[in-house]
């Protein structure tokens, strides 16, 4: 996959035509997996290169930031998963405030035709664009002899009669309904980041923890709790079983938000080591116990528990 983090950057590769959708694709869920399936046969029917145009900060970073949004994906996640679905092109924006301010028009004129010259543009149903969201579906389609380019929209996409939307799977998430959002989303909800050192009260409890350091602060946590997860250290492509906690520790007193990964049957050190870790089901809330004992004692049955759910 080719990655390009301006649009300047398509000026001399000697593209002519292609096959476009825009999107800021948090999530890259069930729902964006149609859109991106659909400009894949479209770019393979029209023999010309398909091309993914995303934003990088989130438009609604820039536009409201007394509404702060947790991102479903870190830019380098998108990234990933772009590739993993074939994707040919991948263009991130950087999403300013000059940009932000284009009227629809010019978005349409000074930016998509400027730079992509699109043979066909392929869109939610729900999208918009250009200063004050006034762009959409309508306008494209005005605008679409006049530019050269044929349009197709695509339908909400629904699971279960559930539309899917990167709201809907947040709010999931921050419900600990796991399990319902990773059935939106196509794929484990995961969190990436650095082990670091802890407190080692995990290896005195027998259960020795791998503490995550999450890189960027906008990624969406889900709720408190023990999860039943799996993890990946560094390029390892091996999916080891564990278990997981999200939360402040409260028999110990604990005072920030921790997140740590218990791998089953697993003992190397890998502090200073980057780890993906995958959450397929909730299993309890994060509590408090009596002693380290008691704590023991859950934690042997939160492992049972874990090891049925990822059998």
């Amino acid at each position: 996959m080719h990655v390009y983090r301006s649009p300047e950057e398509l000026l001399g590769k000697g593209f002519g035509q292609t096959v476009v959708t825009i999107g800021t694709f948090d999530g890259v869920h069930k729902g964006h997996q149609t859109i991106l399936q659909q400009l894949k046969n479209k770019s393979r029917e029209k023999q010309l290169p398909g091309v993914v145009i995303t934003f990088d900060p989130h438009p609604r970073e820039l536009l409201h930031p007394e509404q702060p949004i947790l991102l479903l994906n870190t830019l380098e996640e998108k990234i990933q998963l772009f590739e993993r679905h074939g994707i040919e092109h991948l263009v991130i924006v950087p999403f300013t405030r000059a940009f932000s301010l284009l009227s629809a028009e010019d978005y349409v004129e000074k930016f998509l035709v400027h730079y992509f010259h699109p043979a066909v543009i392929i869109i939610g149903y729900d999208h918009h664009f250009g200063h004050d969201r006034k762009g959409d579906i309508h306008l494209l389609e005005n605008l679409q002899h006049q530019y050269g380019y044929t349009l197709e929209e695509i339908p909400p996409q629904v699971v279960e009669q559930v539309t899917i939307s990167s709201t809907r799977i947040r709010e999931y998430l921050a419900q600990g309904e796991i399990e319902l959002a990773n059935a939106l989303l196509g794929y484990p909800y995961s969190l990436s980041g650095v082990v670091v050192r802890g407190d080692q009260i995990g290896r005195k409890l027998g259960y020795p923890t791998a503490n995550l350091q999450i890189g960027d602060s906008r990624k969406l946590i889900p709720a408190e709790g023990v999860y039943a997860a799996t993890a990946q250290i560094d390029d390892d492509q091996l999916c080891r079983k564990g278990m997981l906690n999200i939360g402040y520790r409260p028999t110990f007193k604990g005072k920030e938000l921790r997140i740590e990964m218990h791998i089953f049957d697993f003992s190397d050190d890998i502090y200073g080591h980057r780890i993906r870790i995958y959450l397929h089901a909730y299993l309890r809330p994060d509590q408090y116990f009596e002693s380290a004992e008691a704590l023991r004692r859950q934690m042997d049955r939160d492992k049972i528990a874990a090891l049925e759910r990822l059998s």
